[in-house]
């Protein structure tokens, strides 16, 4: 708007002076700004140019299994964060698990943008990868490959055993639903998947009833019909690097997601982690209830590392998450023994706790809204409550029964009498009142007739100057709890 305002201002000038006017400087003057401002908006334009992202290429390598899919949506999302102009399956496959294979293609349907995606078969794309290439935009073939044989069938002691009609239909359409939005033919990717269809294209017999489809190089690349258009396969290239440079992006900067390793391990770790959330609340119970920092407090920390490196593997969750999760226990850990009693900051720790472990699970992309929907919230609210309920029954059991163990009693003998104290100087009563000299938390020091002991208040907190009452004795520990009436003298046991 204001280069076309000046422009047709500085036209009206350029008439007047060319036409009407005698000084040749304002002239010249004035042809140089024209020529100005018929230059800013190209190079306004060369500007705004954007630069074309790099190419992901991403791995579908081996049989297609839970952890093909850790490696799919880790691409994809590093893909969509990085403004990638392309991305590229990579794929040598003999085919393998309907779940996973139908979590590839809902994941691979997430790229933006959806008309860069490709897949370079080299050199099989049996049965699941046929799905999967029908879920991208192009489809490449390197020479001698084949693709095809998707028919579902389930593995048994006798072998390879073909899945009832009503299951064969609903893979059928689910993979002419690809095709169909990718633009493929979906009588082609129909016939690879029912053989009781066969398949004619102007009037040859491709396959025929009876028989399931799989095409060559050079069969996929066959023209048919007006416009003559290819049977599946929209070229051959030498190798992938080849297809890149001189289809998909020339001269573009290649980015290999590459599998870790750990893939088949984070599966597992993603089947347990209820129970791996259920056993951090135990541990981080248990620790509290110990003084000091012992092997409570590291089998908690190990139970949640697992469990973020796990989903992290997964592509499910980010560094975000941990921190997160340290700023909670931060919280928890200043509720506890900074400012006692305020309650806010516990709230607030337990609470990012809570949101740090189900936003681990969430699966979610770049490229979705702010607020989760409620199918991504679905599976991750079910383990939470799974983790936090049990974990919170394991605590009221262990609260209830471990005190009477062995093991639970070694740790908590930590908190013995003061150093150098005589041990056969007689016990205190049962139900003797005192005061504690410091906050017991669980353990600290309180006063009995006089003189300073070491005690243990289990299950509470007792703030400094508050009458305590002896509750049990075991060996050199003396266990407290909150007394609520008037202190009085303890009678000593005679011995």
């Amino acid at each position: 708007m204001i280069f076309r305002a000046l422009s047709s201002g500085v036209e009206r000038l350029l008439y007047t002076q060319l036409v009407g006017g005698s000084n040749p400087s304002a002239r010249t003057l004035f042809i140089c700004l024209l020529v100005a401002l018929l230059a800013f908006p190209a190079l306004g334009r060369a500007e705004s140019a954007p630069t074309p992202g790099p190419v992901y290429v991403l791995p579908i390598q081996g049989e297609i299994q839970k952890g093909t899919v850790y490696v799919v949506r880790r691409g994809v999302k590093a893909a969509l964060e990085a403004k990638a102009s392309a991305l590229v399956l990579d794929m040598d496959t003999p085919g393998g698990e309907g779940e996973a294979m139908k979590e590839v293609m809902a994941t691979v349907g997430k790229f933006e943008p959806a008309d860069r995606t490709y897949t370079y078969v080299n050199k099989e794309a049996f049965s699941a990868g046929a799905f999967i290439s029908a879920a991208t935009r192009h489809i490449w073939m390197a020479p001698g490959a084949i693709i095809g044989a998707a028919s579902p069938v389930t593995l048994g002691q006798e072998g390879p055993k073909e899945l009832p009609p009503k299951f064969v239909s609903g893979y059928a359409a689910l993979i002419r639903a690809a095709a169909e939005q990718n633009g493929h033919n979906p009588a082609v990717f129909d016939a690879m998947v029912n053989k009781q269809i066969g398949l004619k294209l102007d009037g040859q017999e491709i396959v025929a009833k009876g028989d399931i489809l799989t095409l060559t190089t050079q069969e996929a690349t066959r023209r048919f019909g007006s416009p003559a258009r290819p049977l599946l396969a929209a070229g051959v290239a030498p190798n992938l690097e080849s297809l890149i440079n001189k289809t998909v992006q020339p001269g573009a900067t290649i980015v290999r997601i590459e599998p870790t390793g750990f893939e088949s391990i984070s599966r597992w770790i993603i089947t347990i982690s209820p129970i791996l959330l259920s056993a951090a609340f135990l541990f981080g119970y248990l620790e509290f209830k110990t003084p000091g920092f012992g092997l409570f407090g590291v089998l908690c920390g190990i139970c949640a590392f697992v469990f973020l490196f796990g989903h992290y593997i997964a592509g499910l969750s980010g560094y975000e998450n941990a921190l997160l999760l340290l700023l909670g226990l931060a919280l928890l850990i200043t509720e506890l023994f900074v400012f006692p009693g305020i309650f806010i900051p516990g709230l607030l720790g337990l609470a990012l706790i809570l949101f740090a472990a189900l936003n681990t699970m969430i699966d979610r992309y770049p490229s979705d809204p702010a607020l989760p929907t409620l199918t991504q919230l679905n599976a991750p609210v079910v383990n939470l409550a799974i983790g936090f309920f049990g974990g919170l029954t394991a605590i009221l059991l262990a609260a209830r029964f471990l005190p009477e163990t062995a093991l639970f009693r070694h740790f908590r003998l930590s908190a013995s009498s003061p150093a150098g104290a005589d041990l056969f100087e007689p016990l205190l009563e049962l139900n003797a009142q005192g005061r504690a000299l410091t906050d017991l938390r669980p353990s600290g020091t309180a006063e009995f007739d006089g003189k300073a002991y070491d005690v243990l208040a289990e299950g509470q907190f007792i703030p400094q100057g508050n009458l305590v009452q002896i509750d049990q004795i075991e060996g050199a520990t003396i266990f407290v709890k909150a007394s609520v009436t008037s202190p009085k003298r303890s009678a000593k046991n005679k011995r």
